[in-house]
């Protein structure tokens, strides 16, 4: 009997281990066609508009659709395929040199090759048919005025092969056809456009291509995959979604839930961790835990239990909407909860924002480690409705500027790379992310253009009595060839300047103004004798600086007309253990200010100095006869939100007094009484 029991028991055991095997195996299938269904609902290979489709290839230029080859692909026997450059940034794997602008237009020149049509050996076409959303990528490039159908004078290329979808791509042949093109040279200057990266089993964050050096205009890229200064994170287009239209709902009316959850297969215990949060009474009727309805799949429904609610729509009723990762880190769900004017609220570790090199998301968005979903709740009723106002603004600024259609996600793209080549030309912080209600006046000072270069430069130098230092100075200014006068503030009141026999013989004209009280904001004031956009703030013992260095800094400041721009260098630091800012000396890589000693900037700066700087700083800083190169300094970041530009001169900078063991100790005091500015009033 013990025998017979014994098998009887492992015979039951074996069939309930076969019964969970089979279910467990229903529900891995069913997830599998549910994301398979929700993967190529996303960029069909069949455009889901057929007349608009037809429309825009008609309207594409006729160097694109005319004149087309049929070209033959053997993977086994074509050019050799480029592994891809992970390393690449902008200085390292971009060529400069195709983007001279002649006419100074400031605008990138791009070029799309020809609607080739590419065969296998066996005269199977190789590429599938585009998508709509692909073909809106193109009309937007030779609509703009970035295209050139010349491809000698492009800065940028672009293959009209659609990648946007890993999902339809043969990717080995595909690594083929890239290759095959005439001016490929290892992607250099190629622009590739994908939305969906990766596939089963490890969804990789960027597309599982060999493309050499090619920019990468990619949604859903982690920080580990994202090469700064070179790729473009762009943002998942829903075309679902993104044509839908919804009611208009004010950024001032209350919404119904503070927070919505409405994506479809994130991970179990990011779901568990909501459904705890449901189950507090605080939260019950506050957070809504939306998933796909049960009998019947519809993108365009979502439910709770037995209630339907209809999707966009729902979002609208939402204070906040969640972003959680799935298998993949980017999600269509940011840009649906723009359009529905819902703040995101995004929970995706080491994910990068669409477009986060000049889009500020501070203002759009909440980002929260996954870690502290649990605590989402607490977090977002701490938020003020003030900020929450504001936010919603934002929220429908970027979506109706960025987000909103594929030729507004295109063109933002090729802005930032423009704004990489043309730097000088850039769009400002506050452009990019402020509606235009929002962005104040802005002084010429940051119009996109460089000042003429014969307009020149004015020489401010501060002095008391170093008369040898000061006239050194001044006769190695005067040898630089854009100077254009030399002002000496003389800043003692109890001596007199030397009589005009006694100054140095320059070419240049200059000037003395004795001042009536001795203060070191006395070099920033807007002197009428200042002529010249551009400021020399130079003292009066800085004599190792030749002409041709000073000349090549102009010539730099000339670029960024809007920043500090100047030789010695300083850093200002966080201090753990003290709990308090740290001025440091310039004996490190790292840098965060620029000294006034011997700087460039725009006239314009003397005024705000004057007038716009608080008053309680500029008295710190005259009581205490320093920092007012640190004021300045924090002045021009607060207001351009950019750092300073350090032109590294041939010799490094040292005190021409510090030579002797006496002044140690003064050094040091220094050093803490700079802290104590950066800690205090600045």
């Amino acid at each position: 009997m013990g025998t017979v029991g014994r098998a009887t028991r492992l015979t039951r055991l074996a069939l309930r281990h076969k019964a969970f095997y089979t279910v467990l195996l229903v529900i891995i299938v069913t997830c599998s066609l549910l994301l398979l269904s929700a993967i190529f609902h996303l960029f069909p290979t069949d455009p889901h508009n057929s007349q608009h489709h037809f429309d825009i290839v008609n309207k594409l230029p006729s160097s694109l659709t005319k004149d087309t080859s049929k070209i033959v692909i053997d993977s086994d026997r074509s050019v050799s395929v480029t592994p891809t450059d992970a390393t690449c940034t902008y200085y390292s794997c971009f060529n400069v040199y195709p983007c001279s602008d002649e006419e100074d237009s400031y605008h990138i020149s791009v070029y799309v090759y020809p609607l080739n049509n590419y065969i296998n050996r066996n005269d199977q076409t190789i590429l599938p048919e585009m998508s709509h959303e692909f073909l809106e990528v193109l009309s937007a490039i030779t609509d703009s005025d970035y295209y050139t159908a010349n491809p000698s004078e492009a800065c940028l290329l672009v293959p009209p092969i659609d990648l946007l979808n890993q999902n339809n791509v043969k990717l080995n042949e595909t690594e083929h056809i890239l290759a095959s093109l005439p001016r490929w040279s290892e992607g250099t200057n190629h622009l590739l456009f994908n939305m969906l990266a990766g596939g089963t089993p490890n969804y990789n964050t960027v597309i599982d291509l060999k493309r050499g050096k090619a920019i990468i205009a990619g949604g859903g890229f982690s920080t580990w995959s994202y090469r700064r200064t070179y790729d473009v994170a762009i943002p998942m287009f829903n075309p679902l979604v993104a044509y839908q239209s919804l009611p208009f709902k004010s950024y001032l009316e209350a919404r119904k839930y503070l927070v919505i959850s409405s994506q479809l297969g994130i991970h179990q215990e990011f779901r568990d961790d909501l459904d705890l949060q449901v189950k507090v009474k605080a939260s019950h009727d506050i957070l809504l835990v939306l998933d796909h309805c049960t009998k019947t799949y519809n993108y365009t429904h979502r439910c709770n239990k037995k209630q339907i609610y209809s999707y966009p729509h729902v979002l609208q009723d939402g204070t906040f909407c969640m972003v959680i990762r799935t298998l993949r880190l980017g999600q269509s769900t940011l840009s649906d909860s723009l359009k529905a004017g819902c703040i995101p609220v995004v929970v995706a570790d080491n994910f990068v924002m669409p477009f986060s090199e000049v889009l500020d998301w501070t203002r759009a968005s909440i980002q929260l480690r996954e870690e502290d979903l649990p605590d989402l709740m607490n977090i977002v009723r701490k938020i003020s409705m003030d900020k929450i106002h504001s936010m919603r603004q934002h929220v429908k600024f970027y979506w109706q500027t960025y987000f909103r259609t594929m030729k507004d996600i295109t063109l933002t793209t090729l802005k930032i790379i423009n704004d990489r080549v043309f730097p000088y030309a850039s769009r400002p912080y506050e452009e990019w992310n402020s509606p235009p209600e929002q962005v104040l006046a802005r002084s010429p000072l940051f119009y996109p253009l460089l000042p003429p270069k014969n307009a020149g430069f004015t020489a401010v130098i501060l002095t008391y009595d170093r008369l040898e230092s000061l006239f050194r100075v001044i006769q190695q200014v005067a040898m630089a060839p854009s100077l254009t006068k030399v002002l000496v503030v003389w800043n003692n009141q109890e001596k007199t300047p030397p009589p005009v026999q006694s100054w140095p013989k320059i070419s240049k004209p200059l000037k003395i103004l004795q001042t009536s009280y001795n203060k070191l904001s006395n070099r920033f004031l807007p002197y009428s004798e200042i002529e010249t956009e551009a400021v020399l703030a130079i003292d009066d013992d800085i004599i190792m600086l030749t002409a041709d260095e000073l000349e090549f800094g102009y010539e730099v400041w000339r670029e960024f007309s809007d920043r500090l721009v100047g030789f010695p260098s300083r850093l200002h630091l966080w201090d753990n253990v003290t709990q308090r800012w740290r001025y440091e000396s310039e004996w490190t890589n790292d840098i965060s200010l620029v000294l006034t000693g011997a700087a460039f900037y725009h006239k314009h700066y003397s005024y705000m100095y004057m007038n716009a700087m608080p008053g309680h700083i500029k008295n710190w800083v005259d009581e205490h006869v320093n920092c007012e190169d640190i004021a300045m300094n924090f002045l021009i970041a607060n207001v351009t939100g950019k750092s300073p530009i350090k032109v590294t001169p041939r010799k490094k900078f040292k005190c021409p007094e510090c030579i002797n063991v006496d002044m140690l100790s003064a050094d040091a005091g220094h050093m803490v009484e700079r802290s104590d500015c950066i800690n205090n009033p600045v």
